[in-house]
């Protein structure tokens, strides 16, 4: 797929804070269907960059298309509504909701009623209800929660609780998911697992954006590689192109690989 009809267009976007240029001149495109990584060293504008796309912040220069739609202006809501989902750096749940009801939060924006008529339940919201209530159950046992579905959410360990936020954005049924940093603060064993996770969601059709600083958990999912560095992408490529970049290993590491 080219960039004419990818999922996801990003064309000479910029964005600046005060005198600080956090993005300049950024392109690629994504297509369906696939994992690409987003990495760089600390500041290098990966977070801004999902907050552009998701309309947390509008562009300042430049254009965002999604499903051959310009969306730079458009509401948070509306992204939502078009397929777009994310994750957050830090967990933010819902604490006082179990984790079922975490779940219907994000499936509500996908039902015909909404949050608040399911609290004053006009005819025929029943039966939406009950099959929304479904639908976060069968989720739920696809992220491996199913048995915690009335567990309160904050009585979780950490390491369900970012399952429980990647469920929470897969309720509202997005065709791209953005996932910000979501192995941080994992073990081993829940990072596997994750990884494994990250994969059949690919497998369900999902199109996938991925910041990640556990490097081995990103070159493992990724079939693809974009690098930031100071607002600016060095390199695009497979996994194995970008770790024998010269300018990708100058900005990790300062410095570039000498040849003997």
């Amino acid at each position: 797929m080219g960039a004419d009809n990818a999922l996801l267009a990003i064309d000479s976007v910029s964005k600046a804070f005060g005198g600080v240029q956090a993005l300049a001149d950024i392109t690629f495109s994504l297509d369906a269907g696939a994992i690409t990584g987003l990495i760089g060293p600390n500041g290098a504008g990966k977070t801004t960059l999902f907050n552009l796309i998701t309309g947390v912040f509008p562009t300042d220069t430049g254009q965002i298309r999604f499903d051959d739609r310009i969306i730079d202006r458009r509401p948070v809501h509306e992204r939502v509504q078009l397929g777009i989902a994310r994750t957050f750096q830090n967990v933010e749940l819902f604490e006082s909701m179990t984790v079922l009801e975490n779940i219907l939060v994000g499936r509500h924006t996908r039902t015909r009623y909404g949050i608040l008529a399911s609290m004053i339940r006009p005819p025929g919201v029943g039966r939406e209800e009950k099959k929304a209530t479904e639908k976060a159950i069968d989720l739920l046992d696809f992220i491996g929660l199913g048995e915690y579905a009335h567990r309160q959410s904050s009585d979780l360990a950490f390491g369900w609780q970012r399952l429980l936020e990647l469920g929470r954005a897969l309720a509202s049924r997005p065709r791209l998911l953005l996932l910000d940093e979501p192995a941080a603060g994992l073990n081993i064993v829940e990072t596997l697992q994750l990884g494994t996770l990250i994969k059949k969601i690919r497998d369900q059709g999902i199109t996938i954006l991925l910041v990640e600083h556990d490097m081995s958990l990103t070159m493992d999912v990724s079939d693809r590689i974009i690098v930031l560095d100071q607002g600016r992408k060095i390199a695009d490529g497979t996994p194995r192109e970008v770790q024998e970049n010269e300018a990708v290993m100058k900005a990790y590491l300062g410095e570039t690989r000498q040849n003997p």
